[in-house]
């Protein structure tokens, strides 16, 4: 039996390299093996940061925590100070701040241009950025406005990419000066990768829930609005239903009121006196005028610092940032428009401007429809408000009769026209104005231009002006308050000039606390000094006293600063803006 010898011991020192020459030593068996335990535990770190992540897209519901818990995990996975994630925004020209372990009251209130900065730098190239020291002296760096990045001394920026396309970037920093190995810069773009599929699928799914919620919402509030046959109503339920099932802080209709040119403030859920007390405004003027003169919608980022916007310091006041105009349409014509406001800084999407801007259609048929209908109601009630007046007009007629002796014939005959114009002037304003409703101011200046051609005299200079917003009132009450001004402003006119042949007259529409204020003031002659409103009142006064109670007010009429001041002040609730 043959012996074959013993192999030999292949020693360390006898292997081959991958070149193919022996090795001298144990030292590249020893390289090889931590090589190997470092590839391993990036392994391990890379399995174990996707699988918290993982996890915090299963349980989080998508949003600034989710994504603050994923910022914090990057952090802790590379053993940096701080990390950030910024989102691409809808425009893909921005960069918005999403999270931020160092300052997370940042999130949401920082956005980057993509190009700009080292940030911006590696969102638009798709590349990482990495920067061991002073990153500020880098040519590619800027400092973004509310960021203390100048506390950092390094710097690593890897881009979030999904299927090819720009998702975001994912900072890490340190406090100290530091050279980024190669495994962690691997290992930070690895999550990052992970993390830009998940944002991604978590932003379609979103942004298809969003949709559906919106256009859900949408269906709501246009059934809701067509349900109802009343204008104020539907105004009403537009501001509220979209406020509260579309998430604005504050919804505001403005109609259009063609003859003046202007959007008049017609409904809104804010429950501010100030802000629902808002002035109208010009077609062209502000960002809801400019919508409605271009007949598209319009957007503002923050209304509080945009020099086109009319009543920044209310917006201040009521904690308002972002603002959408959204013109209400019908057959090419804008007959109002819709603004939206949000507590936050907001970007309107392209899906979000679509839902708004098919509400605003269904808005706009509903308001129209509604307009309609108040039309054919006002006709069928005609009649009625017909003979309401003629009763008026018999009861002044007879109230005329029993000062007749005193007067002569054609005085009684002017009087009891002036008092029926004014009435008559009711239903043609509204004719003109919003079926249902007349503006107090309105109605002055009618008046006032009435009274204004009967003093055409080439002996007679009095001129009569009328100031105050345009408070809106029913067609009873607008009634009432327009023979209280025919009488003061004839008051005013007869008796305030008896004596001399020019002055003015001024006629304003006050709001005061919870009152409304209708004041007549002249410039002529002077009341007697003993007197008394009670004793000392001719016919048209007396009526004035008595419409005032019926409207729950009270009649004032005295001296002040040389001149003669007539006053009737009544509830607030009777009057509202319009």
């Amino acid at each position: 039996m043959s012996h074959s010898k013993p192999r030999k011991p292949i020693w360390p020192s006898t292997r081959r390299n991958r070149g193919g020459q022996p090795r001298s030593d144990i030292g590249e068996l020893e390289a090889e093996l931590t090589a190997a335990e470092r590839a391993l535990r990036e392994h391990d770190a890379v399995v174990d940061a996707l699988e918290q992540i993982a996890l915090v897209f299963e349980l989080k519901e998508p949003g600034p925590q989710m994504m603050f818990d994923i910022t914090e995990i990057a952090r802790k996975v590379t053993r940096t100070d701080a990390a950030q994630i910024f989102l691409l925004d809808s425009d893909e020209q921005t960069l918005t701040l999403a999270a931020d372990t160092f300052a997370p009251e940042k999130a949401g209130r920082v956005s980057v241009h993509v190009g700009q900065g080292l940030t911006g730098w590696a969102a638009e190239h798709k590349k990482a950025v990495e920067v061991s020291r002073e990153p500020w002296n880098d040519p590619r760096y800027i400092d973004y406005p509310g960021l203390d990045e100048r506390d950092f001394q390094s710097l690593l920026c890897v881009p979030l990419i999904a299927g090819g396309e720009l998702v975001g970037v994912v900072n890490v920093r340190t406090r100290r000066a530091y050279t980024y190995a190669n495994n962690e810069a691997r290992i930070l773009a690895r999550i990052a990768e992970e993390v830009g599929r998940a944002i991604r699928h978590h932003s379609r799914v979103a942004s298809l829930e969003t949709k559906a919620m919106r256009y859900e919402a949408i269906t709501e509030v246009s059934q809701l609005i067509a349900g109802s046959p009343y204008l104020e109503e539907i105004l009403q339920l537009l501001v509220s239903f979209t406020a509260e099932r579309l998430n604005y802080k504050v919804v505001t209709v403005r109609l259009l009121d063609e003859a003046r040119g202007e959007l008049v403030l017609r409904a809104t859920q804010s429950e501010s006196w100030a802000y629902r007390r808002k002035p109208s405004i010009r077609v062209g003027e502000s960002f809801a005028g400019k919508a409605v003169l271009e007949k598209k919608i319009l957007t503002s980022e923050d209304v509080t610092v945009s020099p086109d916007y009319i009543g920044a310091d209310l917006a201040v006041e009521q904690g308002l940032m972002s603002m959408v105009c959204v013109p209400l349409m019908i057959h090419d014509n804008a007959i109002g428009v819709m603004t939206c406001y949000t507590e936050d800084k907001h970007q309107f999407s392209r899906v979000e401007l679509s839902a708004l801007e098919a509400l605003a259609k269904q808005a706009a048929v509903a308001i129209e429809h509604a307009k309609l209908q108040v039309r054919t109601t006002l006709m069928q009630e005609m009649h009625h408000r017909v003979k309401n007046s003629l009763q008026q007009i018999v009861s002044l007629l007879r109230l005329q009769l029993s000062e007749a002796p005193h007067r002569s014939v054609t005085e009684v005959i002017n009087d009891s026209l002036s008092r029926i114009l004014a009435i008559a002037n009711v239903h043609d304003l509204l004719s003109r104005e919003d079926l249902d409703r007349v503006g107090m101011r309105t109605l002055a200046e009618t008046l006032a231009a009435h009274h204004q051609q009967s003093l055409a005299h080439p002996d007679r200079n009095i001129q009569i002006s009328v100031s105050g917003a345009n408070f809106a009132l029913s067609v009873t009450q607008a009634t009432q308050v327009a023979i209280i001004l025919n009488e003061l402003i004839q008051n005013a006119v007869d008796h305030g000039f008896s004596k001399h042949e020019e002055g003015n007259v001024q006629v304003e529409v006050l709001s005061e606390k919870d009152n409304m204020i209708i004041r007549v003031s002249n410039s002529g002659d002077k009341l007697p000094e003993d007197f008394d409103l009670a004793v000392d009142s001719h016919l048209g006064l007396k009526i004035v006293n008595n419409l005032a109670k019926a409207i729950g007010g009270i009649f004032i009429m005295e001296m002040r600063y040389k001149w003669v001041v007539a006053e009737v002040i009544f509830p607030r609730d009777v009057a509202e803006l319009g």
